[in-house]
């Protein structure tokens, strides 16, 4: 079974570095990520390269020995690519390939892959295709390194030159060219957005694979395409929603991750439109995931740095059903840690003291589904109320008490 998976799978090793802004334990969760974007790419992993380096090397990321280890072992196992787990400059990236002769890609390069395999519809594939060649311009002159191995002379004076110059200028054109179609779709989803009448507008965020689609597939009803893989969901999703007497919009937007190209950011901008234009976000979180508190610290960077840092928010750490934590024997006398922490430990700590309401549940078994509701409809009418004082409601599906009528 082993040798068939290794068949249909690349063979990749990851290289991480130790570094003064990044520890061991960091490394580990980035590599443990980093792992889980390979395999979802399709490569199967057969070992990681780690070394502690103040800074990554200017010339090869990593060091000489460590670069001639990586080569060996390369070569030994037959190894097709590999990944490192930062974004590798266009000189590092022109060196590396020289020294281990192999595929090559960076984290950055690896999610651009994810996210072109799993571009569906023609929004989202020229949105990926965008973020591609604006990776791949300052790095194309790797593409001509064959170039460089000949040695000068009559009739050999500047082609590679000739030829990179007239590629860049095709990138660049069709850049344009996909600028512009965005644009386009751009003007369309807006006016879509502007006929979705006075209802108001609920956005999921979160980390990727936290179970965005699945939550919103149990509150609108609807079968939303849901896998356990990162970057599950590309494409936008809008739902009407009605809990009690109360319509809404639900959106269900692409996952946010560490260390997001910024490329993806800024061609994947409209798909982020419809965060900056939701009345209410709903931000949903793996409370399972032992690096869950960086998981929301990198979603509100991106919200910040996107003018949707300060939106009305609810916070559902989802997943309650697969959460474990390391219980403490009474005479242990080791420093508690965050792995020791039980359910109700989390709840009585800034999760308590935060300014958004906060609910613990379970999309997958529905778990404290009746409370979530509870509070999307007091957050949905509060702001419905507020647009419209004077709208009647047909009845009031919850009392003051938050219990259903």
């Amino acid at each position: 079974m082993l040798e068939k998976k290794e068949a249909l799978y690349e063979k990749a090793i990851l290289i991480g570095l130790i570094t003064q802004n990044q520890d061991e334990e960091k490394l580990n969760e980035y590599m443990d990520e980093l792992e889980f974007l390979a395999n979802t790419a399709g490569a199967v992993v057969y070992k990681r390269f780690t070394q502690k380096l103040d800074q990554p090397h200017s010339r090869t990321f990593v060091g000489k020995g460590k670069l001639e280890e990586i080569n060996e072992y390369a070569k030994e196992h037959e190894i097709d690519t590999i990944i490192f787990d930062d974004e590798l400059t266009p000189s590092q990236l022109k060196n590396i390939e020289k020294e281990l002769d192999r595929k090559i890609i960076d984290r950055t390069n690896l999610i651009l892959d994810i996210f072109a395999q799993r571009a569906e519809t023609s929004y989202a594939r020229t949105q990926v295709e965008l973020a591609q060649y604006e990776y791949l311009l300052p790095r194309l002159t790797r593409m001509w390194t064959h170039l460089e191995r000949q040695k000068g002379g009559i009739g050999l004076r500047g082609p590679g030159e000739t030829e990179i110059e007239t590629d860049r200028r095709i990138i660049r054109d069709r850049i344009s060219l996909l600028k512009d179609k965005l644009k386009s779709i751009d003007k369309q989803m807006s006016t879509q957005r502007n006929n979705r009448g006075k209802l108001v507008r609920v956005a999921l965020v979160g980390y990727t694979n936290v179970g965005k689609s699945t939550l919103m597939n149990v509150l609108s009803k609807s079968e939303v395409f849901a896998e356990n893989k990162l970057f599950a969901t590309l494409d936008t999703t809008v739902r009407k929603v009605v809990i009690g007497n109360l319509p809404f919009l639900l959106t269900d937007t692409v996952g946010f991750i560490r260390k997001l190209p910024t490329q993806l950011v800024e061609s994947f901008k409209s798909t982020l439109d419809e965060v900056r234009e939701a009345d209410l976000l709903i931000h949903v979180v793996d409370i399972s995931h032992p690096s869950f508190e960086d998981h929301i610290n990198s979603v509100n960077t991106i919200l910040a740095e996107i003018g949707s840092a300060d939106k009305p928010t609810i916070m559902v750490f989802n997943k309650i059903d697969n959460f474990s934590y390391e219980r403490k024997d009474e005479d242990d006398l080791t420093p508690v840690t965050k792995r020791n922490y039980s359910l109700e430990d989390w709840k009585k700590t800034w999760m308590a003291k935060s300014k958004y309401p906060s609910v613990f549940i379970s999309a997958l078994t529905k778990e404290n589904y009746e409370e979530l509701k509870k509070i999307i409809y007091n957050q949905v009418k509060d702001i419905h109320t507020q647009r419209f004082p004077y709208n009647d409601f047909l009845f009031e599906y919850y009392d003051q008490e938050g219990k259903e009528i």
